[in-house]
């Protein structure tokens, strides 16, 4: 099992394109942080697309797969830190959160988002990532990593 108080942990509800979860992965193995998958995945864990993205760095992931949210929550309660989740709909902006170890980061599927219930679940901690141009969201993957490395500089002191 990994150390969840002490990394920075990123959660994906259920992700449906593997060269996004391929990407995040190379990411987290790049900041040392755990990857959570919540099932259903929209695609296998050996497709080729996740490994192209992941490249040679996929071994090194500390990665694990959920059957479902309520075993996430159990994680949540069995090893402590907050639940920031990821959304459009909301205001507040991600650089206002105070991220500390053993946090998760929540980030929902590519064309859904997270469901309303997992909203209001985590009301308290919403975080988005503003944008001023004419788009509706990020991709994942480069969402996910403005959110880590903010979360990174944050939990480091500023990558000294």
């Amino acid at each position: 099992m990994f150390d969840f108080k002490n990394s920075l942990n990123i959660v994906l509800h259920e992700p449906e394109i593997p060269g996004n979860t391929g990407t995040i992965g190379r990411l987290c193995v790049g900041l040392e942080a755990t990857l959570t998958l919540i099932e259903p995945l929209g695609f296998s864990l050996a497709d080729k697309y996740l490994k192209r993205a992941g490249l040679d760095y996929w071994p090194h992931l500390k990665l694990q797969v959920l059957p479902d949210f309520q075993h996430f929550l159990n994680l949540v309660e069995s090893n402590g830190g907050q639940v920031f989740a990821f959304t459009t709909k909301t205001r507040n902006p991600y650089c206002h959160a105070q991220f500390q170890r053993g946090d998760f980061l929540l980030f929902g599927k590519e064309t859904k988002g997270l469901p309303a219930d997992i909203l209001q679940r985590y009301s308290n901690t919403l975080c988005t990532l503003p944008m001023t141009g004419p788009i509706r969201s990020l991709n994942l993957s480069m969402a996910v990593g403005v959110a880590a490395y903010e979360a990174m500089r944050q939990i480091s002191g500023g990558f000294q």
